[in-house]
């Protein structure tokens, strides 16, 4: 098995493909559709980048690209994902702050919204302008206390480049696939449906992908997973306001996006960015978490605002969206992550725990008003 895994490479795999002919009858190996070919460790991905009216079409092509590559030996696993790019209408000005998420564009035209995941009722975005603010810690804990007020509760791992779920919570395997191997089945662990790119991947391998095949990845993770019933699906998103958020904000049916910053100054810019992205596509923003918030020493239980107090709170209020609690920086929530035992499972009575809770009860309170906004019928009315 080594021998065969050390002999496969990207040539090998587009040897292979031109033995499958795109709908003109060109080889997949030549065509310009083929955007991308990854190989690593025995498991190959490929990104097949085509116009969205021929994507059934191309359906073929992709099930027998696919079918090509697991053949080869070698190959332990292969994902074939069709990226389709639209082109884009010129940007409309963004709406005003005070709108929050309810803005219009092109000449007062409601923003189309994306698609939805089947067997998902709501999709909730957790966000943040930059990376290292405590956003994955915060999903996971986030995912189990809305489990807690009793919703059942999925959490999708979208963050392509740096996955956390499978550490944070201490699942390995690999999912399996329907019989007809055209869906993948949800992990479970702590009554969450669990999926992210790292169930698919070495924990030490790096995602060197270009934008289309990350979004491609994220769609697949998103349709082609047997999700449900659940009441919400909780997105740990890539950090940043770039194009695969942006992407992800435009093509997917979110309820709603809640965001993640430090207390400090650089932090809130960054998070003042997220606000606005999620507002120009017309994404409701559920609020603004201040993780980090304050340090309590374990010793002697005394508090230090070590990245300042309260910008997060201050920033939520000068732009009008809700502000939904402070996460303390506490060595026990650190701990227990890297474990794979978030705090509200290893210690759920703790101050900490309760901090969740409360970020949860806000998202929850939100969520169900932004739900009900959205779904409100127009009254008639009759002089």
């Amino acid at each position: 098995m080594m021998s065969h895994t050390a002999e496969l490479s990207e040539d090998t795999v587009r040897s292979t493909l031109a033995k499958v002919r795109t709908p003109e009858g060109v080889a997949l190996s030549v065509s310009p559709a083929l955007a991308g070919v990854v190989v690593t460790s025995g498991k190959v991905y490929l990104s097949i980048n085509i116009d969205p009216a021929q994507a059934r079409a191309w359906e073929d092509v992709r099930i027998a690209a696919e079918n090509a590559v697991k053949a080869l030996p070698g190959v332990a696993s292969a994902l074939v994902t069709l990226t389709a790019e639209r082109k884009q209408a010129p940007a409309a000005p963004a709406p005003a702050a005070h709108n929050h998420g309810h803005g219009h564009a092109h000449g007062g035209a409601p923003a189309p919204r994306g698609i939805a995941v089947p067997g998902v009722a709501s999709i909730i975005a957790v966000a943040s302008g930059k990376g290292g603010v405590g956003k994955s810690t915060t999903s996971i804990n986030l995912a189990i206390a809305l489990r807690d007020l009793g919703l059942k509760v999925g959490l999708l791992d979208a963050d392509i480049y740096g996955p956390s779920v499978p550490r944070l919570t201490g699942v390995a395997q690999k999912p399996e696939t329907t019989p007809d191997g055209k869906t993948m089945l949800p992990l479970e662990n702590f009554g969450l449906q669990l999926m992210s790119i790292g169930f698919l991947v070495e924990e030490d391998t790096p995602m060197i992908w270009r934008g289309p095949m990350v979004m491609s990845a994220i769609s697949q993770m998103l349709k082609d997973v047997k999700w449900g019933p659940l009441d919400v699906l909780v997105v740990d998103m890539p950090p940043g306001t770039g194009d695969a958020q942006l992407t992800m904000a435009q093509q997917v049916n979110l309820a709603g996006a809640v965001i993640v910053s430090t207390p400090q100054d650089l932090a809130l810019i960054d998070a003042r960015r997220g606000v606005a992205m999620f507002e120009r596509v017309n994404v409701p923003i559920l609020g603004v978490v201040e993780n980090m918030a304050y340090f309590v020493c374990p010793h002697c239980g005394g508090r230090s605002d070590i990245f300042g107090h309260g910008g997060a709170h201050a920033e939520a209020d000068k732009l009008g969206v809700p502000f939904l609690g402070e996460i303390p920086l506490h060595m026990r929530i650190r701990e227990m992550s890297d474990a794979g035992l978030p705090i509200l499972v290893s210690d759920p009575d703790s101050p900490q725990a309760a901090a969740y809770r409360h970020v949860a009860t806000g998202v929850k309170a939100a969520l169900d008003k932004a739900t009900a906004q959205s779904r409100q019928a127009p009254r008639i009315v009759i002089e």
